[in-house]
């Protein structure tokens, strides 16, 4: 043994071997680089790896990002979905949450975390999952990027692409689809992508206050476009629906839009335009929802960019020297501003609603909010970007039976007929009447909290008008009186100018010129 150890090399000639050999690497490196041209290199570094190196190796990387062709990838979201429900003993690391409402005493939810491991078994193949998180370079997309590396044998690779993929992508609609919550996300302007909490909005058709016949005509369209894709498809259109809602606040358009999502139980994706800085992120984010899902916006009339309300050029007839000021100096102020920062406009929502890019999804319904229906430009207006119009007005008798039926469970009560009657002269929203229902569980105090308002109600609308009847009463007497002034001088003006014509002619007699006759003199 001590006459091996005597014949080892020692330290210092290993590292000369080593750094020997190193040299020679390099030098050989260098010499290749520089003696064959690239085009070559890259094909002889292929056949290598291809014949010499992959021998070596016997295992293959499929990545999946997630994002895919200018959104999101939905390969990337299935695996998410199908992921948890193979956490096993195997899995060393696991992701632990509860949702708002969860019951403490169940076991917490899983999922997969960054950097964690899932190994599932498919058709006689082990496949090993491992979720992966960058960091963005990107000063204005802030978020990080994640994406999934499926490890499998490389001689199952084609099996994999061609029978496990499929398998993730139906097992986890299967899941979604008996999945009981939906989700409403909103958009994060800082880190420039959607962010989801789960919606539980009770609202039904059943419990808003709406008229029967509109109430059946709406759910008839949503449940005739949901299921018309052959017909999209055989007429060459895009599987979209426009919804305009428009009328009072307090009408019930928020509540509206909560009934149609837990009807046809889509998501709902809640934008606020103010908060997306151009045309480009606009397009870059809504081709990032999903398919069946609700695109809102609401009070799209009060959008911090006008542009979007109205954006026609005024008439050039119009125009003054203030005018082409302000335009001059408008336009000093757009080349100034960057292009990211000014806001959506018009066309680039029009564009998206109607246009090339609203092919990029299907199954989608658009819905719009304003009070003002005539603050939008037309061409948001028009059918085939908003489609159904639905005037959200005030409440009507219909509608009081369903909010009573609702909050206090009755059908019939004697103080019915007196409120549907100041309900008819009186605007009241539903809202309003909600909120007086409300005060008591006892039908009889809340009923009669409900017509002590419309009361109170009905005598200001009285008194605003008696008032209005006086002022226009008023104002016609001002005007008569203004204009028997009027009449009074014009007539004490005419007796003047007559006497003032007898006093010339009389002059005229006696022989002295008139003053027609001197001041043409003069003249001459």
């Amino acid at each position: 043994m001590s006459s091996f150890l005597k014949n080892l090399p020692s330290t210092s000639s290993l590292v000369a071997a080593y750094a020997t050999i190193s040299t020679f690497l390099m030098l050989l490196k260098s010499m290749f680089d520089l003696m064959v041209p690239a085009k070559a290199r890259e094909s002889i570094i292929a056949i290598v790896q291809e014949h010499i190196i992959s021998r070596f190796f016997t295992s293959f990387t499929f990545v999946i990002e997630d994002e895919w062709e200018f959104g999101d990838n939905a390969l990337f979201r299935a695996a998410m979905v199908y992921l948890p429900t193979k956490i096993g003993p195997s899995t060393q690391t696991v992701l632990l949450g509860f949702k708002e409402k969860h019951k403490f005493e169940t076991p917490p939810e899983t999922g997969v975390p960054v950097w964690g491991h899932v190994v599932d078994e498919f058709e006689n193949m082990k496949l090993k999952w491992t979720l992966k998180s960058t960091k963005s370079k990107n000063m204005f997309y802030s978020r990080g990027r994640k994406f999934f590396h499926l490890t499998c044998n490389k001689n199952h690779r084609d099996k994999v692409m061609k029978n496990y993929f499929p398998h993730v992508a139906l097992t986890a609609r299967s899941i979604l689809n008996n999945r009981k919550g939906l989700r409403i996300y909103t958009y994060d302007q800082n880190h420039c992508y959607w962010e989801s909490t789960a919606f539980k909005h009770p609202s039904t058709f059943a419990t808003l206050a709406m008229e029967p016949g509109l109430k059946k005509s709406i759910m008839e369209d949503l449940d005739m476009f949901v299921n018309r894709k052959v017909f999209f498809e055989r007429v060459g259109r895009t599987w979209k629906r426009g919804y305009l809602l428009y009328g009072p606040p307090g009408t019930g358009k928020s509540s509206l839009v909560a009934a149609i999502a837990n009807h046809v139980r889509y998501n709902i994706y809640d934008l606020q335009l103010g908060t997306v800085k151009s045309d480009f992120d606009l397009r870059r984010l809504l081709t990032s929802t999903t398919n069946q899902s609700i695109l809102l916006i609401e009070d799209i009339d009060c959008s911090s960019s006008s542009k979007v309300a109205q954006e026609r050029p005024k008439d050039s007839d119009d125009s003054d020297d203030d005018d082409d000021e302000d335009n001059a100096k408008s336009k000093v102020e757009k080349k100034s501003t960057p292009p990211s920062s000014q806001g959506v406009t018009l066309s680039g929502l029009l564009n998206f609603i109607d246009g090339l890019w609203s092919s990029c999804g299907e199954e989608r319904i658009i819905i719009f909010t304003t009070n003002f229906r005539e603050k939008l430009d037309p061409a948001l207006r028009r059918p085939g970007r908003m489609d159904v119009h639905i005037n959200m007005g005030y409440c009507t008798p219909a509608g009081f039976r369903v909010l009573v039926s609702t909050y206090l469970g009755i059908q019939e009560h004697d103080l019915f007929g007196k409120i549907e009657k100041l309900i008819q002269v009186v605007e009241i929203t539903p809202a309003e009447v909600a909120q007086q229902i409300m005060k008591s569980d006892q039908p009889e105090v809340a009923l009669e909290s409900l017509v002590e308002f419309l009361s109170a109600k009905k005598n200001e609308v009285d008194e605003a008008k008696t008032k209005k009847e006086l002022k226009d009463t008023n104002q016609e007497e001002k005007l008569s009186a203004k204009k028997n002034r009027v009449d009074e001088a014009m007539t004490k003006n005419e007796e003047k100018d007559t006497k003032q014509e007898e006093k010339l002619s009389g002059d005229q007699d006696n022989g002295q010129p008139s003053e027609s006759e001197m001041r043409s003199i003069y003249l001459t």
